[in-house]
């Protein structure tokens, strides 16, 4: 049985948000943010012109069983205007931050989407039905003249195409004087937390006009600004627990049962800095860009510049585990301060069964590292392997010495070219990932032939 990193270099399916997938494309077609619904049936994706786009997986089907775990265009909606704050004379961006699913509930399916200070809950539902035979309309919905209605009858429902209806259920604003980089449902499936870069709300689902102020670390001067939060999550199974990191390199662990503003967090996860390695960069290349739980609820996974690290919960001083995504470019730190590519924020994702993790990197590469096994493996979404059944090829990175024939060299990579949005299916090796205006899905060929 081939471990899960090997199965993924196996096979893969990919599609384009584009219909053209080599066709050019605007600062607006740029994918922002990826995420599976918690059944994984359904991917959804938005871009930087304010577009949400959802995905469908298809049902199996005998005369195309290589069809199960293809994903097509489900419905696409505009979720974000861009818009201009009058008072303080700012345009705000139509960008979507993030989105996030809440648990299915009923037939129709609720996201909740994002863009720098407005939140909005919407609901994407099916009608395959319409109701015929008003008493007091006509076919096109107009009233009838009432003189002219001499009998009654029981409307009815007739069968009509699908049609996917997605409308906006709640909108949550004003709530934010900072930019949003992280909204989270909680697991009581009732609220939801959002947060920017010095405060985190929580909100109702079903309240929009109010949000109760659960972490604020804006100091009175503000001068004084020392550090700001990078992004927040709420723990999968303790509605209690969320945890929040920061650009300082800290996770701090919160209980809502503990004081209504959870100022003094419940544990502080740091590792002390190697004094050998201090350098000019080190703060930067500390801060935290991305934070989630496990599945289990058990393990952080974080991810800063460099490196991606597990923390266990019941541990503080130090990560378990610590993975290097692209450590040759600790000699390039300079450059990409200059180009500002040091500012990067790379997300990262677990497996289903928390035993992989995976996160993005440059030249469209992305890493995944097995935790049992200690393998790992670098990948690349490119144009040559979006071709459908085409099998991936592990990439190497050649820092010195002899270079291989398939090698990269360090200063041949294309910054430009960077995988900062990836997505795991929650149950199988099914794996997202937005390269610049394109999304790929990539599909482990055991799965398939065993459908």
């Amino acid at each position: 049985m081939l471990n899960t990193i090997q199965v993924l270099c196996s096979d893969i399916a990919s599609l384009s948000l584009e219909a053209k997938q080599f066709a050019s494309y605007t600062e607006a077609d740029i994918i922002s943010t990826v995420e599976f619904n918690q059944t994984g049936e359904l991917l959804a994706t938005g871009d930087k012109g304010g577009r949400v786009v959802i995905f469908q997986r298809e049902t199996e089907s005998k005369n195309e069983p290589y069809c199960q775990g293809e994903y097509n265009v489900y419905s696409t909606f505009q979720s974000h205007e861009p818009e201009f704050d009058y008072l303080k004379s700012l345009e705000i961006e139509e960008k979507i931050n993030k989105i996030r699913w809440l648990p299915q509930q009923n037939a129709a399916h609720f996201l909740l989407s994002t863009n720098d200070k407005t939140i909005k809950l919407w609901k994407v539902s099916e009608r395959d039905k319409r109701p015929e035979g008003y008493n007091l309309k006509d076919e096109e919905g107009r009233l009838k003249d009432l003189s002219t209605v001499t009998s009654l009858q029981v409307p009815v429902l007739k069968p009509m195409d699908l049609m996917v209806e997605v409308s906006p259920r709640r909108v949550f604003a004003n709530a934010h004087t900072y930019h949003v980089n992280s909204i989270s449902v909680n697991s009581d499936c009732e609220t939801y937390m959002s947060a920017d870069d010095l405060r985190i709300n929580l909100w109702h689902l079903g309240i929009t006009d109010r949000s109760f102020n659960i972490v604020d670390i804006k100091p009175a001067n503000m001068e004084e600004l020392t550090e700001v939060i990078t992004a927040a999550e709420f723990h999968p199974h303790h509605c209690n627990l969320f945890v929040y990191s920061s650009s300082k390199g800290t996770l701090r662990l919160c209980d809502m049962r503990a004081s209504a503003l959870c100022d003094k967090h419940s544990k502080l996860f740091e590792e002390p800095e190697d004094p050998s390695n201090r350098s000019f960069f080190s703060e930067i290349i500390s801060s935290v860009s991305d934070v989630k739980f496990s599945h289990s609820g058990r393990y952080l996974l974080t991810r800063d510049y460099l490196t991606a690290k597990v923390w266990d919960l019941n541990m503080e001083n130090k990560p378990i585990e610590t993975y290097q995504v692209h450590d040759y470019l600790r000699s390039k730190l300079c450059s990409l301060y200059e180009n500002d590519c040091i500012f990067d924020k790379f997300e990262c994702a677990w497996n289903g069964t928390d035993s992989v993790i995976m996160t993005g990197a440059y030249n469209n590469f992305f890493r995944m590292f097995d935790r049992n096994t200690k393998r790992d493996v670098t990948l690349e979404a490119s144009r040559e392997s979006s071709k459908p059944r085409a099998v991936l090829k592990p990439r190497r990175v050649c820092v010195g010495g002899k270079r291989r024939k398939d090698d990269i060299a360090v200063d041949s990579l294309d910054y430009t070219k960077k995988i900062l949005h990836t997505a795991w299916h929650p149950a199988e090796n099914i794996i997202a990932i937005a390269a610049t205006n394109n999304l790929y899905i990539f599909q482990d060929k055991v799965n398939s032939e065993m459908h």
